[in-house]
């Protein structure tokens, strides 16, 4: 999900926000998966855990600066969930080194609630892009 190709099609365009959406709940079931420790919990932590990465990452290079660019009203929604990552990417690293069912739960906790966020400020916007 990258807006700032220039290969993107308005139709895939149009469809960032709901794409954003999906992905979210890729990550959401991948989290459920991890209160499940009767399998191997470290492997799970770090297939999650890079997934994540790997998703606010793109957010940061791609979506983030074609909404600030087209969208400055958003600036301060964008800088909170810059500050989001900064957290979760603080959690993950914990949770990569140790995972524990506190720093789990702290990470789920944190997690939806940016998704949440994230969701009801910026679907609509990233869904109008043209």
């Amino acid at each position: 999900m990258h807006p700032s190709h220039s290969t993107t099609t308005p139709e895939e365009v149009a469809a960032l926000g709901n794409q954003l959406i999906e992905i979210h709940q890729r990550l959401r079931l991948a989290m459920s998966d991890l209160s499940d420790v009767s399998g191997n919990i470290m492997v799970k932590c770090l297939a999650f855990c890079g997934a994540l990465e790997r998703h606010h990452t793109g957010e940061e290079r791609g979506m983030f600066r074609v909404l600030a660019a087209k969208h400055p009203e958003l600036r301060p929604v964008i800088d909170e969930l810059r500050r989001d990552h900064e957290q979760i990417a603080e959690i993950l690293r914990r949770v990569a080194a140790a995972p524990s069912r506190d720093e789990l739960a702290g990470l789920a906790a944190l997690m939806e609630s940016h998704f949440t966020y994230e969701e009801r400020k910026l679907v609509e916007a990233l869904n109008r892009l043209r």
